[in-house]
């Protein structure tokens, strides 16, 4: 059973890695995903402005580790990617960054820290759009406390 779990974690940590692409480690690129990034077209929904400020609680699935804060603040950089930084409260994360992805009310937040942790946050937008439901899976540095984690949380739009 405590090689399954590895090997699935071994897996989906690999999978992350191929969603981080060549541009960087720490964050997803947008323009690799087979859509080219966000458009309406790519959905009979609209996407969703997932701009701003959010901030939530997460809770992994271990029962021996703590529930976990995060702050983001997204916007468009000089090449209209979505992009943040993230202020986190985490034994496995530091503050670092991410890069969004919106498929119509679809959500994908992917990046890391400058140690090597690696966070993909999935999930969608309720009907207010101001409130995402989100798992996440981290894959962090050998270093540190915990090697990978899932849950689940929620943020809200400040």
């Amino acid at each position: 059973m405590k090689s399954t779990a590895w090997l699935f974690r071994c897996s989906l940590f690999f999978l992350v890695l191929s969603v981080a692409g060549k541009g960087s480690m720490f964050v997803a690129n947008a323009s690799d995903h087979p859509s080219g990034g966000v458009s309406a077209s790519d959905s009979p929904q609209q996407a969703r402005d997932v701009s701003g400020t959010w901030s939530g609680t997460f809770q992994s699935r271990q029962p021996s580790f703590a529930p976990f804060t995060m702050t983001v603040m997204i916007h468009r950089d000089q090449s209209g990617v979505l992009v943040g930084k993230t202020s986190v409260s985490a034994d496995c994360m530091k503050d670092g960054t991410v890069r969004a992805t919106v498929n119509g009310a679809n959500v994908v937040l992917a990046g890391g820290d400058e140690e090597g942790n690696h966070i993909t946050f999935e999930g969608s937008f309720d009907q207010s759009g101001t409130v995402l439901n989100l798992k996440y899976v981290l894959n962090s540095s050998a270093s540190a406390r915990c090697e990978s984690d899932d849950g689940t949380g929620t943020m809200v739009k400040r």
